[in-house]
């Protein structure tokens, strides 16, 4: 890939010569033929033509002026014969080789005057010798290259696409050393320089190079180029050839291809600077990178890795939930340094980054670890329960066990059922890990004996009866007991539960039979006590009615009482008021009659007795107003006086005459008096008023 003057300036003494007498002879062709031309221009239209334009075109002259001529077959071949030399002899005696512009020239030597071939082993040559030369032609025009003796291959240009690399394969160079597979990256400009390459120490075989996007001029002779597009024909997927990617929630493991062994004792090669994850496989071996898996992974991104070299293997990411911490047990790292303290004797714990349980645990989130060196011991932070019966809970650290079966006092086998609650401090993850490896040896080898053996222990003092009755005591008891026992691996101890109690059947038959029969006779006791309590009832109701109606005679008694009193007082004072009333009137006529008296006898000293007598008879009739003389008088019915119906009809009659509106008092009738044998009736009719 070097230009004419670059070329030119390699080429031998003779080479240089036969191009100068080649050329000259050309120069001297074509003046032959210009002068040939300018004697006879209006003879043919062939001989119009210059040697510098050999165009033939069978339907129309190039001229317009000489379409009128005719062209002679004799003259025409001539033509074509001077034409066909101009262009042979520059080729074939010039050597020239015309290279597009997106080709490349692989040039075969066919033989050299000297004889000196190719070195043993030596596929490609460096100084002239016969066979694949190492440089290649570029776009352009190349002199000296001589048919006979040179073989001219031209080649397209290696494109190699976006998010693509190519991998190289050189035929020829110094041997790779047994202890790396792949050939060491020489500064050959990304293999471009064919010479450079093998002069500066390239190996043979496959590369640790590759190509990245991009076009290249590659001497396919030495070099084979394996892209996607042919990756299947070479053994290789087209995902291979590649660009890596690394998801965003992932990470990538890391396995190197070639390098030193790992030092023995450890599991991945340690960390090396410089190497551009793994995307300068030479940096990386120069600073003694090892092969095998490797501690430093590949985050998320486009990686331009060499798959000869590398092997990725993308993990999720490690995930901490909400209520858990992750305990981090690293495989690779430094020596261990314990950094527990002197109190802690049941493990090591060191800082991140060394070998060992890390002091510091991981908070929850998703975090890029190297899961192949280290393992993450998830430990839950909540309060967790444990089941010692058939139900499990969903984090299953209580799948295998199973209710306790216990001995009581009495020699009854009895099973329990417990419930543990227990809690690990995010800080206490790391010394219980250390301690116990995991959650779940907690739990198998510490948990499940000591809280089985306590109530082993502690049924033995009671009897089945007593542990049943006395239920609550014994859990208060087996609390503060676990309680103190995990304290002492770093475990608190919330609360222990018990859970169901199943005695034997024929003990709790019997004490069933026994609960019924004193449940009768508390039923029978409770009957009788309703039945004495409903006589007592019925005969308090009697006496409260009887009582009642002694209330009732009582208070009558006492009104009777009251009344009686009152009646007697009341005679008493009206006794007492009608003598008193007697004792006024008898004085008063006492007094009347005194007055009266002193009056009769004044009466009598000044009249007289017959004529004061008289004069009180006419004052009483007239005060009186007393009739001497009747209004009808009805006698007998001898003819001389009126009769019964006389009398009537003459009262009626005086009756209508009365006014009108006024009572009529009664008619008062004197019963008839017999007089000498005859009956009268004397009515009395009422005086005018």
């Amino acid at each position: 890939m070097k230009p004419f003057s670059s070329s030119f300036g390699k080429t031998k003494k003779n080479k240089l010569a036969g191009f100068a007498t080649t050329l000259i002879a050309t120069l001297a062709l074509a003046g032959g033929i210009n002068s040939a031309n300018a004697n006879s221009l209006k003879t043919t239209t062939a001989q119009e033509i210059t040697p510098v334009s050999v165009q033939v075109e069978p339907t129309k002259s190039t001229f317009p002026r000489y379409q009128a001529a005719a062209v002679e077959p004799f003259v025409l071949i001539p033509v074509v014969l001077v034409g066909g030399l101009v262009i042979f002899v520059p080729l074939f005696f010039g050597g020239l080789v015309v290279i597009g512009e997106r080709e490349v020239g692989i040039v075969v030597k066919k033989f050299t005057i000297s004889g000196k071939g190719l070195p043993a082993g030596q596929l490609i040559a460096l100084n002239g010798e016969a066979g694949l030369q190492a440089d290649t032609l570029a776009p352009g025009w190349h002199w000296g290259y001589w048919p006979w003796q040179y073989s001219v291959r031209k080649e397209a240009v290696v494109v190699v696409p976006q998010s693509e690399i190519a991998l190289i394969v050189a035929a020829d160079g110094e041997s790779i050393p047994p202890e790396r597979i792949l050939g060491k990256i020489v500064d050959c400009d990304n293999f471009q320089d064919a010479r450079k390459f093998l002069t500066h120490g390239g190996e043979k075989g496959r590369q640790m190079g590759f190509l990245t996007a991009g076009t290249y001029r590659i001497n396919t002779a030495l070099f084979k180029v394996i892209t996607a597009a042919n990756a299947s024909s070479h053994g290789m997927s087209n995902e291979q050839l590649r660009v890596h990617t690394v998801a965003s929630d992932k990470v990538g493991i890391v396995t190197t291809l070639d390098g030193m062994p790992i030092s023995a004792g450890e599991i991945a090669g340690a960390v090396i600077t410089g190497h551009d994850n793994f995307q300068n496989s030479q940096k990386f071996l120069d600073g003694g990178g090892r092969r095998g898996l490797q501690e430093q992974i590949l985050l998320s991104g486009s990686w331009n890795l060499n798959p000869w070299f590398v092997n990725v293997e993308q993990v999720p990411m490690t995930e901490i939930p909400i209520g858990y911490v992750g305990v981090v047990i690293s495989f690779v790292g430094k020596a261990q340094e314990d950094v527990s303290g002197a109190a802690f004797t049941h493990g090591n714990l060191v800082n991140p980054g060394h070998k060992g349980v890390w002091v510091e645990p991981l908070y929850p989130g998703k975090h890029p670890l190297n899961t192949r060196i280290m393992k993450v011991e998830l430990v839950p932070t909540i309060n967790i329960v444990l089941n010692w019966s058939g139900r499990t809970e969903r984090h299953k650290y209580d799948a295998n066990l199973e209710a306790l079966t216990v001995r009581s006092k009495d020699g009854f086998a009895f099973d329990l059922e417990v419930s543990q609650i227990i809690h690990v401090g995010a800080l206490d993850a790391p010394k219980v890990i250390s301690r116990v490896g995991s959650m779940q040896n907690l739990v198998d080898n510490v948990l499940e004996p000591s809280i089985g053996n306590y109530f082993r222990n502690s049924a033995q003092d009671y009897t089945v009866l007593d542990f049943l009755n006395a239920r609550s005591e014994r859990q208060v008891e087996a609390s503060e007991y676990i309680k103190a026992a995990l304290r002492a691996y770093d475990v608190q101890a919330i609360d222990t539960l018990i859970g169901d109690i199943q005695p034997p059947a024929s003990l709790m038959q019997t004490q069933t039979d026994r609960k019924i029969a004193e449940e009768e006779r508390k039923t029978y006791e409770v009957q009788q006590m309703a039945q004495t309590q409903r006589q007592q009832l019925v005969r308090e109701t009697a006496l409260a009615d009887i009582q009642q109606e002694m209330v009732k005679s009582e208070q009558s008694v006492q009104i009777a009482e009251l009344k009686a009193q009152a009646q007697i007082k009341q005679a008493n004072g009206e006794a007492e008021a009608t003598k008193l009333k007697a004792m006024a009137e008898a004085e008063g006529i006492r007094a009347t009659g005194n007055a009266k008296a002193e009056t009769y006898r004044t009466g009598v000293d000044a009249l007289g007795t017959q004529g004061y007598t008289a004069m009180q008879l006419m004052q009483i009739i007239g005060d009186r107003n007393v009739r001497l003389i009747p209004d009808i008088l009805v006698g007998g019915s001898n003819g001389t006086t009126n009769g019964l119906v006389d009398g009537l009809l003459s009262m009626i009659l005086w009756n209508q005459t009365n006014k009108t509106g006024e009572v009529t008092p009664p008619i008062p009738i004197t019963p008839p008096v017999s007089q000498n044998g005859n009956s009268q009736l004397l009515v009395e009719l009422p005086k005018d008023k």
